[in-house]
């Protein structure tokens, strides 16, 4: 099906600058210091990178800086670094085994502040940083998120830890899920116990991890019940109640949204879940529904910027049919609801739209984020915008996907379709136009949209089914990718990789990186603990739990890159996609533009 032709593609690198400066200007997003990352590049030597900001002026280079341990430093290169914000350290000393490095930006002749030092050990010198987790036994590591809890401009890590765990459709009893807390150098900060009336499960505990009230710090924020303990060791509700059924099934008793302050796990702010389970039973369609829970204990969750300044919580339940989302803000200390949106009853025709995960953007540039709840798409406002009608799916994919025409496409695979409805389809993002509609009546259940083909103007389409690589007319371009799951920006050019398990994987290319002695998680979704540009250049990290689960580690490229970018968490979309990766069937973030070798972007004084 033919809907348009190809054209010029826009720049990414000047995209991201404007876009960022924009919306940063609207948007309170977090203060980031420079992120400096060193690792073993290889033997002899260290590769050093770090973030060029989105309010840098686009003349700025940098000199950096090499420390002794004994608070001696020596500038590293000659004149300032004007291009990629990465140097390879080939001269290493001989007298010292603990360095660090630190970088100054430079206008003009002028240096500016210095940033954090990256300190390292050359005696346990590692492609890696590693985290080691306080002991919990019977638990391993499960999905993490990234904010500044503490204020200081560098992220911190807030982790699931798991135990015993059932999935909404079977019966049986779980262990608690736990929130830890942890800095970037290892040292850990809180645990909160959720407690028994919490249970574990991907579809159960949405945690979400950003500053809700731009006061500079990062909250953490998520559904909790009778006996959650928070990071001071203070009970939320009845600590003597136990909600649990004979199945082990928790189908009764009251339900809160907490919000825990992100530098010490306090709690600030609890109020009662909406909406509430109850009828049980009225969850799904006539033809599906349950009254055990399995439907109605769907959660999933997000922060969006609804009035486009400060961000809100986005807190919601059912997808089967029923689905509701309620936007709360938090504000000096306080929850209040915003808007509650509610598909109603399974007939109506918002309702059974919903995925196994969610996407937030501005999709109408007005300025404000719209949910984008699989198949259907809440204003910011809580009015309804769109639906498709192509029922419930497992996998979407939201970004500048063809960008020789305006404004952003949605890529999304469906669950079960009846032979008139697609299995996988691309559609305008604001609109809901169908651009290209395939699989008719197959089940699909997973699917990813990205720019993995430097040979083809745009990003490619591929689904379990699909038989190919696929351009955006659906027609056949390439084999198969070796994986239909997650997506990371590794080796440097503007194409992205293929991320599963713990391999990457360039396409046409085959592996071009394992993270030896670390394993996925999530089962069969082998998915990392998250993936995301936490530190250093534009390029992404991704964190996987040692096979033992006593440590994280914090994987960061090595490669050598041409192009100079602004850092991805400054851009909004990103940054929210981050934010919502850890809910229920995870998914890898995308940008609001465009990057492709199609068109390289421009020198970074010409931006």
């Amino acid at each position: 099906m033919k809907f348009f032709k190809k054209k010029a593609v826009q720049l990414a690198a000047s995209m991201l600058l404007a876009a960022t400066q924009q919306t940063v200007a609207q948007r309170q997003m977090e203060r980031l210091d420079r992120g400096v990352v060193a690792l073993a590049a290889k033997e002899g030597e260290v590769f050093v990178s770090w973030r060029l900001l989105a309010d840098d002026p686009p003349e700025v280079a940098f000199n950096i800086y090499r420390t002794d341990g004994q608070g001696n430093s020596e500038k590293l290169n000659g004149t300032p670094l004007a291009g990629p914000t990465y140097y390879v350290d080939t001269k290493l000393p001989t007298q010292s085994s603990a360095i660090g490095y630190f970088v100054k930006p430079v206008v003009g002749q002028q240096e500016g502040e210095a940033s954090p030092v990256c300190r390292v050990d050359l005696n346990d010198f590692a492609n890696y940083l590693t985290i080691d987790l306080e002991p919990l036994p019977g638990y391993t590591a499960g999905d993490a998120s990234v904010g500044d809890l503490d204020g200081d401009g560098a992220y911190e890590i807030v982790l699931h830890r798991t135990g015993r765990a059932r999935d909404n459709s079977h019966d049986g009893f779980t262990d608690p899920p736990v929130l830890e807390a942890y800095k970037l150098d290892g040292t850990f900060l809180w645990r909160i116990y959720l407690g028994r009336n919490i249970r574990e499960g991907a579809h159960y505990t949405q945690f979400m991890v950003y500053d809700l009230d731009g006061d500079g710090k990062a909250e953490v924020a998520c559904k909790t019940a009778d006996g959650t303990i928070d990071g001071m060791g203070v009970t939320i509700g009845d600590s003597t109640k136990d909600w649990r059924n004979e199945q082990g099934r928790i189908l009764e008793g009251p339900e809160f949204l907490t919000v825990f302050e992100g530098a010490s796990g306090r709690a600030l702010a609890t109020v009662d879940y909406i909406p509430g389970r109850d009828p049980i039973d009225g969850w799904g369609t006539p033809r599906h529904t349950d009254n055990r829970g399995n439907r109605s204990d769907r959660f999933l969750a997000a922060v969006a910027y609804l009035d486009g300044r400060l961000p809100s919580l986005v807190m919601c339940r059912g997808y089967y049919a029923r689905s509701v989302i309620a936007a709360w803000d938090f504000r000096h200390g306080k929850l209040t609801q915003r808007w509650v949106f509610d598909s109603k009853n399974g007939t109506d025709p918002y309702s059974g739209q919903g995925f196994h995960n969610l996407s937030v953007a501005d999709i109408d540039g007005d300025g404000n984020d719209e949910i984008i709840y699989g198949a259907m798409v809440v204003d910011h406002d809580g009015q309804p915008l769109y639906t498709t009608g192509w029922g419930h799916g497992d996998a979407q994919h939201l970004g500048d996907l063809i960008p020789s025409r305006p404004g952003l496409e949605i890529f999304t695979v469906h669950e079960k379709p009846p032979v008139h409805r697609p299995g996988a389809a691309l559609r305008d993002a604001r609109t809901g136009e169908a651009l290209w509609l395939g699989a008719f009546g197959q089940d699909v259940g997973r699917g990813v949209a990205a720019n993995i083909d430097a040979d083809n103007p745009g990003a490619e389409f591929w689904f379990s089914g699909s038989g190919g690589l696929l351009n955006a007319d659906g027609k056949r371009i390439g084999p198969q990718p070796s994986s239909t799951n997650f997506l990371i920006w590794w080796d440097g050019d503007l194409t992205r990789e293929l991320l599963d398990g713990i391999t990457i994987d360039k396409y046409r290319h085959g592996p071009i990186f394992r993270a030896e002695g670390c394993v996925a998680i999530n089962g069969t979704k082998a998915t990392p603990v998250l993936s995301a540009d936490i530190l250093g250049d534009w390029r992404e990290e991704v964190i996987f739990p040692t096979a033992d689960h006593r440590s994280l580690r914090i994987y960061s490229t090595t490669i050598p890159t041409p192009h100079r970018l602004v850092t991805l968490m400054r851009d909004p979309q990103y940054r929210l996609s981050v934010a919502w990766q850890n809910v229920a069937y995870n998914q890898p973030p995308h940008t609001s533009f465009y990057m492709g070798e199609d068109r390289p972007p421009k020198k970074p004084s010409q931006q």
